[in-house]
């Protein structure tokens, strides 16, 4: 016996076939479809998770640069109301202290009419209407036109002026 140990080789591998190359395109070119579909997705779910405002009201800013109406000079007309689908209510006069109108639209127009003509028959020069805030701007022009058809040629007319301080 030997004191050589037996050198085990191991057995000769195959070589595998080499791989087949591609050509390598020179292309800077990115795939933005899936980026596109998530743009879809989260437009989809913003629209579906927003909720709309409900209030058509108009927000009239402070005038700034004129003077104040003479309510002594004015018929004065009054809208209030919550806003909604509640119907406002209109007082001929100042305020709520005023004659209330019934809900009628008809009447409505016919007595605001009656009422500017008396005020244009007592001097008065200008129509002033005043509306809450919540009062939505179909309501205001629907009283406009009203009054408007009772004023004579050369009366002013003024819609929701607030004077600042």
């Amino acid at each position: 016996m030997s004191d050589v140990e037996p050198r085990y080789e191991d057995p000769p591998e195959e070589e595998a076939p080499p791989l087949p190359r591609r050509p390598v395109e020179d292309s800077a070119e990115m795939d933005i479809t899936p980026m596109i579909d998530i743009t879809f997705l989260l437009l989809i779910f913003f629209i579906v998770c927003s909720t709309m405002s409900q209030s058509t009201s108009v927000q009239l800013p402070p005038a700034r640069h004129s003077k104040g109406v003479d309510e002594k000079a004015s018929v004065v007309i009054t809208i209030d109301g919550e806003g909604g689908e509640a119907k406002p209510e209109v007082y001929l006069g100042d305020g709520t202290s005023g004659e209330l109108l019934p809900e009628d639209h008809d009447t409505q127009e016919q007595r605001i009419t009656e009422y500017v003509e008396d005020g244009m028959g007592a001097g008065k020069t200008t129509i002033l209407i005043k509306a809450a805030k919540a009062v939505k701007s179909g309501e205001v022009e629907r009283v406009s036109k009203a009054a408007a058809n009772a004023a004579e040629e050369g009366t002013s007319f003024h819609i929701g002026v607030m004077e600042t301080g």
